[in-house]
């Protein structure tokens, strides 16, 4: 099958009417059509590459999925901008290309033998720790990849991680960088605070402020623009009960389903290449000569370490692992499939060179019963069944949805029911009106402004809904009454942080002049004092710990430093840093390992940016319309 993903697919060659492109060229010029007709289907060019918009496209789909693969339950579909999303998709694809570009420049290379071991050695393709043919397609056409469209980016990827190890690699750490920062992680600080409260209560707002605020402020003050939507919901769930799974199709899928599990065997192989350095004459001579050296009793694992130039399976003595039919080079898979168990085969020619097989294991199927099975290909079968009666119903409610002037018909033709939402603005509402794609389009000029029912919208991958605007609430200027409450108390709590800054300002000030003793309580307030703190220490708000270690060391415990924070609740906080204790580097060897690992890694990683932001500088990026 790996042999199978290395062919070129051959494409069919569309007939051109000659009439239309003679007009076409007289009209606008060879070129011109060239330019238009390249551009339409391409998001970007790096360096005079392509990234075509399905590329772009891929990547925006591989984004979401990572999205919802990593917040899981807490994903929520509604807080994705599209275009956002878009825009960091074709950055990534753009900084991919440049580093691609500078491997190859730079004559890096993976040898097909060693991605054919990653993608069999890939757990995502192994079913019961073995690959499996199925579960590859399975899985690389959930990413959206056709088998060669993978083969290629998973060699690219290969590349782009061999310039990127050796950029980064070589990041390296001194003993005194090691020491300086073993004493910088490890130093602490004694330090007290004592907190100023913002008192909301305490601070009075005239009349006359809150009219000034408003009038100064109008534009803030205004209702929301809002809309209640009209909506038709299609659910895959409800055709599970439409569908009727026929006898033939189970026992199709049973076919199937013990297909994959063929007789497994385990194989191993001695590889030698043909190559620009190695004729096919001289490679064969080199293989007969170490089927010679078998034959006379030498260990074939020990010859695979020395001699074979797969070095994905030499370092294993050329263990392959186990694999069924399918996998390998049919003359390869021939010759393995003729041997008994410990037999070693005469030299066999592929496209790689020349192999010489051993045979270290055969693993029989156990084939599950048809009976055992069936509950499963039931499910299986009406899945696919659904999931095609789905896309159709889709497609007929869309259609339905364009040609209607609103959504009664639609709904009447295909049993479904008309519903209607809460008013909502472009932030966003609850139930559907949470989902960004459908506040995008209740909002979109076509939907409000035209009259038009939107284009079927997939809220996950088993619902889909049609809407349109029923009702469009513009915004309106909100009276002074309804919203001077909110006024005041906005201005309270602006009056009690300012009024708790400039307290502690000046307290500050007199405590560094000495008119106020160091020690001495504030508003009923003391200091507390906190001893020994590290970086990470609990119980300190982050923003006073990241204070504490901004601030100069002090001259003694007898003369602090000083210094005031403003929190975000408007209390001010006084902080009074009396030591600095910064203990000998003395480190564990773990320490000095984890220390210098990461001081070398961040090293690299920031070698490895510079890298990356002198491609960009140097190259030619140009981005179109139609990516946007």
């Amino acid at each position: 099958m790996l042999q199978n993903i290395r062919d070129n697919s051959q494409g069919w060659i569309a007939k051109t009417i000659i009439g239309v492109i003679v007009v076409l060229m007289a009209l606008t010029g060879f070129d011109a059509i060239i330019r238009a007709t390249h551009h339409e289907n391409v998001a970007a060019q790096v360096n005079g590459d392509d990234i075509s918009l399905n590329e772009l496209q891929q990547a925006v789909d591989m984004q979401r999925r990572q999205l919802m693969q990593r917040l899981g339950k807490d994903f929520d579909s509604s807080m994705l901008d599209d275009k956002l999303l878009k825009d960091s998709a074709l950055k990534s694809l753009v900084e991919r290309k440049l580093i691609l570009q500078a491997a190859q420049n730079d004559k890096f290379a993976f040898s097909q033998q060693s991605l054919d071991q990653l993608i069999l050695q890939t757990p995502e393709f192994q079913v019961d720790g073995k690959f499996n043919a199925d579960r590859f397609d399975q899985v690389i056409r959930q990413m959206g990849y056709s088998r060669m469209q993978f083969r290629q980016m998973f060699q690219e990827e290969m590349l782009i991680g061999q310039l990127r190890a050796g950029i980064a690699g070589t990041g390296f750490v001194t003993d005194e960088e090691l020491k300086a920062f073993a004493r910088l992680e490890k130093q602490t600080r004694d330090f007290a605070t004592l907190t100023l409260k913002a008192d909301p209560s305490k601070s009075k707002v005239e009349d006359s402020q809150i009219k000034a605020y408003y009038d100064a402020h109008s534009t803030e003050f205004m209702t929301p623009e809002q809309v209640v939507i009209d909506y038709i919901e299609l659910k895959k769930s409800g055709f599970f009960d439409q569908v009727e799974v026929k006898k033939e199709d189970l026992d199709a899928l049973y076919q199937k389903e013990i297909a994959g599990l063929a007789e497994q065997r385990d194989a191993a192989h001695i590889l030698i290449e043909v190559n620009d350095k190695q004729t096919d004459a001289q490679a064969k001579a080199k293989i007969d000569e170490i089927k010679a050296r078998l034959d006379k009793g030498e260990d074939f694992a020990k010859l695979a370490k020395e001699q074979s130039n797969d070095v994905g399976s030499a370092a294993s003595g050329g263990d392959l692992g186990y694999a069924g039919r399918g996998v390998y080079d049919p003359a390869f898979e021939e010759a393995l499939y003729a041997l008994k168990k410990g037999e070693v085969s005469a030299p066999v020619k592929t496209p790689y060179g020349w192999h010489l097989i051993k045979l270290l294991g055969v693993e029989a199927p156990d084939i599950p019963s048809f009976d055992s099975l069936k509950a499963k290909l039931e499910k299986e079968v009406k899945t696919q069944l659904v999931e095609q009666r789905f896309v159709d119903a889709t497609k007929q409610l869309e259609s339905a949805a364009y040609e209607a002037s609103d959504l009664a018909q639609p709904a009447q033709d295909m049993g479904l029911k008309v519903q209607t939402s809460k008013p909502f603005g472009r932030e966003g509402g609850d139930g559907i009106t949470a989902n960004r794609q459908v506040v995008q389009s209740a909002f979109s000029t076509e939907v409000l402004e035209d009259g038009a029912n939107s284009g079927a919208i997939e809220l996950d991958p088993d619902t889909v809904v049609v809407l349109r605007v029923k009702e469009h609430r513009k915004p309106e200027q909100e009276s002074l009454e309804q919203v001077s409450a909110a006024i005041r108390t906005r201005l309270q709590q602006e009056h009690a942080a300012a009024d708790a800054k400039a307290r502690g300002e000046a307290l500050l000030a007199d405590l560094r002049d000495g008119k106020t003793p160091l020690n001495q309580a504030q508003d009923g307030q003391n200091w507390k004092v906190v001893e020994a703190a590290s970086r990470g220490q609990e119980g300190v708000d982050p923003v006073v710990l990241q204070d504490v270690f901004r601030m100069a060391h002090p001259a003694s415990a007898e003369k602090p430093t000083l210094s005031g924070v403003a929190l975000a609740n408007g209390d001010y906080v006084l902080v009074r840093l009396s030591g600095v204790s910064e203990p000998e580097a003395k480190m564990t060897e773990e320490e000095k390992a984890m220390y210098q690992r990461f001081l070398a890694s961040r090293s690299g990683q920031d070698d490895f940016s510079a890298f990356r932001r002198h491609l960009q500088e140097q190259a030619k990026i140009e981005k179109f319309d139609n990516a946007k």
